[in-house]
């Protein structure tokens, strides 16, 4: 008895094993990807991702290091200290200036009469005072005393000088209306720098 193919379901027949065939392999090439992933078989081969590199187009710069961090925070201290230190002076001064304008300017206009060393100088003496409160300033205090019997004003030179004795820089003070033993206390400041040795000296004294 003869046996009838039919075309149709042969290739069929054949179709499939070639449609199983990849189904395995598949399923044989996810399975080794689950291995490779685990790491947990003894004779696996491990799988690392491999890291994505940072997108440096949008980087500016360098970041500083601690040091260079540390050194900028240390100059700008120093900075802001001298800055201080400065204003400080300043204001100081102005303080000074602003207390016995008149009786300054009144006294270097009598001085300018004076051609010797002047009538009082036995009521005048000079002390110092702390650089911490005069903002690192060196400020001569000129104490004055009226030893008369009568109301007196007075008119100070005070010379600044060097080691050698050279005269730096003068300040003319004053002192009015004194009365009998009174005393007064204006101050000569020098504004020449901290490291500059001066040393001041009383050069003038006029009672008038």
């Amino acid at each position: 008895m003869s046996r009838t193919f039919s075309p149709g379901a042969g290739a069929h027949r054949r179709r499939l094993p070639a449609a199983l065939v990849c189904v395995l392999a598949a399923g044989s090439l996810a399975g080794a990807l689950v291995s490779c992933h685990s790491g947990g078989g003894s004779g696996g081969a491990s799988f690392s991702p491999r890291p994505t590199p940072p997108h440096t187009a949008s980087f500016s710069g360098t970041p500083p290091s601690s040091v260079a961090s540390s050194a900028e925070s240390a100059r700008a201290s120093a900075s802001a200290a001298a800055s201080s230190a400065s204003a400080a002076a300043s204001a100081f001064e102005a303080s000074v200036s602003a207390e016995a304008a008149r009786a300054n300017e009144a006294a270097a206009a009598e001085l300018k009469k004076v051609h010797d060393r002047g009538n009082a100088l036995s009521d005048v003496s000079l002390t110092g005072k702390p650089r911490a409160e005069t903002a690192g300033l060196l400020v001569a205090v000129v104490n004055i005393v009226n030893r008369t019997d009568r109301q007196a004003s007075y008119a100070v030179q005070v010379d600044f000088v060097d080691t050698s004795g050279k005269t730096v820089e003068s300040r003319t003070v004053g002192a009015e209306k004194l009365g009998p033993g009174q005393r007064a206390q204006p101050l000569a400041v020098s504004d020449k720098p901290a490291d500059v040795k001066l040393t001041p000296r009383v050069a003038k004294a006029q009672r008038y």
